[in-house]
This record gives C-alpha cells, structure tokens and sequence, in this order.
C-alpha cells in the first residue's frame, strides 16, 4: 500500500504545534522540512540556534524558482496519488478516521492574519528580495497539488534576510496552507483562537440579561381565561334556560296561566272564600303564651275561638289579632265557658270585616267533605281537606287544673282534616264554606313511654265542637258575658264501671243526690237508678250522659230509659238550666 510513497511519518490532520513547539525531525538523521512555520518562528533567512545555516528555509513556493545562492528548489513529492474529484486527505484509510472539520467562510483570516499570495503572485527570478511583495489577487479556481488537495493560504509574507555570501542557501518546503479564505472552526477550541468564534460582546454597564416578555402574555391569557369563563357560563345558562339557540330550541308545552276561578265547591274554592273571614291569636300573659285561631262572627268584631287559647290572657293578659290579610289589631276578651271550651274576643277601630257564615252541624252527614284552616304551628292560612269520619262523638278535654274546672263535655264531630296545635278554634267548613264545628281536639297515639304519652300531631283524629252548640254558646258570651248549661238535677256516680249512668246514693257532705224539685225530681227519678238511654240513644257512662244532655239547650224535653231493681223505666223530663261558675 505504501509503493511510491516516502516512508516517513505521515502527517495528522489534527496536529496542532502550539507557539515555541517544533514539529519532531525525520527518523533518517536527514534534516527535514517543517510542514509550518509557527508563528513565533524565526524569520525566513535567520539561522536558527543549533542549526547549519544552509538549513533555513526558504520563502516557499509551487514552483521552481532561483534562489540567492543559485541553487534551485525541488517541488514537494505528493503524499497521494492524484484524486480527480478534488477529494481533501482526512487522513490515512480506515472506518477509525475522524469526522471532517467543520469550516465557515469568514471575509477575512481571524486575528488579522494577512492572506497569502497566490503562485502567480509569486516574486520573479531575480527579484530584489527585499522589495515588498504584489498583493495577492484571489483566483476563481484555486491550484491543487498532484493529489488533487487544495493547499492552505501561505503564511504571510516577510522581509526575508540574504545569507551570507558564503554560505549556500538550501530551500525547504514549507507545510502547504489553503488558497481559499476558509478557516477551520474548532469547537474544543478557546474562544478566537483557529477560527472559533468569541464570545458576544456587549456594552459596558448595559443589561446583562433581557426582560422576559412572558408576564404581560400571562396577564393576558388569565383574563382571556376569565372573560371566556363569563361569556360560557352566560351562555350557558341562556341555553338552559331556553334550551338551545336558533331554530333548535327546545320549547315545552305549557298550559296557558288561566284566570284564577275555581269551582266554589272545590277545595281551592272554599279556602278562597273562608280564609278573609279567619284570624290568628297571638295570647299572652300569666307567664304564659299560646297562637290559636279564631272566625269572625259579625261586623261588630266578635270573633269566636276555643277557651284554652285565651285562657293565658284570662286576668290581665294580651290578645293580638292578625287577619289573613297581614294586618293586627288588639282584641278584648268578651266571655268564655270552659265547660263549653269556647269564648268571645272582640276586635276595634277594624273595618271591612267579613263575617263567616255558619251552618247547621244537624245537617252534617257521615262522609261530607270539609275543610278545615288554622295556623298549626304558627303557620298562619294553613288549609287542609277531609271528611266528616263520625257524629256526636263524646268527647272530654281538659282536666290539667285537677279540680274540674277546666274540664270540656263535647259531642263533637270527628274528622280527618289534619289539625295540629294552633288549628284550636278554628272553623271546620262544608262544601259551600259555612262552619259546621269549631276545631277543639285531637286524638294523640300512645308512644308506650307513660299514661301522658303520645304523639303530639295529627294522626287523622280530630274533633269540633258542632256549630249549633257553639252559635247558642257564642250569643249567650256576647250577650250576657256568660253561658248556661242544661241540667236534670242529679248528681252522678262516676266511678260506675257498668253499662249506662248511675245516679249516685249520696253525696260526701250528706246532702241528697238528687236535687229537690229539680227536672229529676219531678220526672220520678231515685238514688240509685241508672240510666242507659237519652232519646233512644244508649249511654256507656257518666261522661257520655253530661255530653249528652250538654247537647241541647234549656228547656229541652228529653225521654229517658232507666232500671230499677231489674226493670226497664221510661221517663221524660224538661231540662234546667244552671250558670257556670
């Protein structure tokens, strides 16, 4: 592989003799030919320390040309053979060859290295050595060697020195430099040293770094972000509400808004008609306080209610009356019977008020639908529907006193409107929105937890005291302050567990059980006796036989069934009446 081709060491590419190094002589003891001249080399034509002076180098060139010491010099031997497309030598043949330096094309040699002369520049024979050398004018093909390698830039032209006279001048060949103005980047290089570029430079004291410009993009973006988030939710909630945009829109069927009018018989109807007529009470005093419900009764401003809701105001207490329309006005009591459990409020200085009209509870019929309305809870206008479940239920309420004396006998009407505390008082109403009770009481669940017990609202089982027992009630309160009951002029025994009533033996301080010359008396009842039927109707009890007769009103003619010793006794009678305490 090596034939005809000169067995000294072959150059490196990227061998790179830094100032003051030398490159390493031929092993053949002859002197050789630097391939560069360093730059801090001797000047061509000094004779360098330890060396001939026949052995300084001459100003080299492609071409044979006369010397001073007329010695002519030989033309370098190409390395390589020639290469017809020009190929650069990277160096020996192998896979293991280095990669090609990168080159960059500059205007001018870096560090104001002067550009060499091209071989038709060169001095001619004979020329006066110490004259300047011509510029150097750039040709369109540069020159190759044999081998096809275009030479690097010669070094830059000196002053060449003559040797002495006497000495011969002997040429060598220098390291061929490229003929175009291309430098070798070498990136491991340090900054402006073999053409790597330097470092940017900037001005004294200026900014070393520039502002980002990220910070107004950012604001930007957020309140893009924002304003879009409004836009969406506007937007959204548009086509919830309408269901789309444009011919797409999903619109439902809705039944046109109608006038108002309801059947006056329908629920709605009654509740329209009754509610202008219905009060709330607010009562308080004694320490107590309670809310009830009361109806009017006239234009007067008497208003009718159960006696358990004033009974707080009952000795220096107040009554505040609030309409269905919001308005409130103070109220005085009139009268009340707790026998009875109703009373007489009246309102003043209030105009515009509407009756309510009453009806006949004697009319009622089993299974009649009605309407009651109150202000369960303090829920004021509160409007619920049943049926009338049964008729002249005997009912007692009261009794928290011990002594009696606030003790109800009601044979009421049962219904299954729901009514809760604060429905007392209120009007139970039928289908033409007349009142045919007053809502008084309610049957409360045992719970198991003791004999008082229970479950405070409604569980379908309310009761009202029948209107025609309240009307007579209600103008005796207005009227006189005062309400009478009717009475046979007997005193009962009510711990009797048998069937019917009996007339007691004797009283506790030995006056006679049955009043002299009373209705009793006069009807042929004994001590004793005991009475099973009012009008037909049996009794169960003592209870039932006061609900009973507290049914009608003085002056009544009721026909009793009694027994005595064993045998069934038909009597009449004619009630009394007595004042309640």
């Amino acid at each position: 592989m090596d034939d005809g081709k000169p067995t000294r060491p072959k150059a490196k590419w990227w061998s790179r003799p830094g100032a003051g190094q030398e490159t390493p002589p031929e092993p053949t003891g002859q002197p050789a030919a630097p391939e560069s001249t360093p730059p801090s080399a001797p000047r061509p034509g000094a004779p360098t320390p330890g060396q001939p002076a026949d052995a300084v180098p001459a100003e080299p060139g492609p071409t044979t040309e006369p010397v001073a010491g007329g010695v002519p010099a030989q033309p370098p031997r190409p390395l390589h053979q020639p290469d017809a497309y020009s190929t650069p030598p990277y160096g020996g043949p192998g896979p293991w060859a280095p990669a090609p330096p990168v080159q960059r094309p500059v205007p001018t040699p870096a560090h104001g290295t002067a550009v060499p002369p091209s071989p038709a520049a060169a001095p001619p024979a004979g020329a006066d050595a110490g004259a300047p050398p011509p510029p150097a004018h750039p040709t369109a093909h540069p020159t190759t060697d044999g081998a096809g390698f275009t030479p690097p830039p010669h070094a830059p032209p000196q002053q060449p020195h003559t040797a002495p006279p006497q000495q011969p001048v002997v040429p060598t060949q220098a390291a061929p430099q490229p003929a175009s103005q291309w430098l070798q980047y070498d990136p491991w290089g340090a900054p402006g040293a073999s053409g790597a570029p330097a470092a940017p430079l900037t001005h004294p004291g200026g900014p070393g770094r520039r502002k980002s410009g990220r910070g107004p993009l950012v604001a930007g973006a957020v309140l893009l972000a924002l304003v879009s988030g409004v836009i969406g939710g506007g937007i959204g909630s548009y086509t919830e509400r309408n269901g789309g945009f444009g011919s797409d829109l999903i619109q439902l069927d809705q039944s046109p808004k109608d006038s108002g009018g309801r059947a006056p018989d329908s629920v709605a109807g009654i509740a329209a008609s009754a509610l202008p007529s219905v009060v709330t009470l607010h009562v308080s005093g004694a320490g107590e306080q309670g809310t009830g419900t009361g109806f009017v009764l006239d234009k007067q401003g008497h208003i009718l209610t159960n006696n358990h809701v004033v009974d707080p105001a009952s000795a220096s207490g107040e009554i505040t009356i609030t309409f269905s329309s919001g308005e409130s006005a103070r109220a005085t009591l009139v009268g009340k019977d707790a026998g009875y459990d109703l009373a007489v409020v009246k309102v003043k200085g209030v105009a515009g008020l509407t009756p309510l009209p009453l009806g006949n509870s004697d009319n009622v019929r089993v299974g009649d639908p009605v309407v009651a309305i109150g202000a369960p809870f303090d829920l004021q206008n509160t409007v619920t529907s049943g049926i009338i479940s049964a008729k002249e239920r005997p009912i007692t309420a009261g009794g928290e006193r011990g002594d009696g004396s606030d003790v109800s006998y009601v044979n009421a009407l049962q219904t299954d409107a729901p009514i809760n505390p604060g429905n007392s008082g209120g009007p139970l109403v039928d289908a033409k929105a007349r009142v045919v009770g007053i809502n008084s009481a309610i049957r409360a669940a045992d719970t198991g937890d003791g004999p008082k017990g229970g479950q405070s609202g409604s569980i379908g089982l309310g009761f009202a005291i029948p209107i025609n027992q309240g009307k007579r009630v209600a103008e005796e309160l207005i009227n006189t302050g005062k309400a009478t009951h009717p009475v046979i002029g007997v005193n009962l025994d009510l711990k009797y567990d048998g069937a019917g009533a009996r007339v007691a033996e004797k009283n506790k301080d030995d006056s006679p059980t049955v009043v002299p010359d009373g209705p009793s008396a006069k009807a042929g009842i004994r001590p004793g006796d005991v009475i099973t039927e009012v009008d037909g109707q049996k009794v169960s009890g003592g209870e039932e036989l006061i609900v009973k007769i507290r049914a009608h009103r003085p002056g009544d003619e009721l026909e009793l069934t009694i027994e005595r010793d064993g045998k069934e006794l038909t009597k009449k009678l004619t009630l009394g009446s007595s004042e309640a305490g």
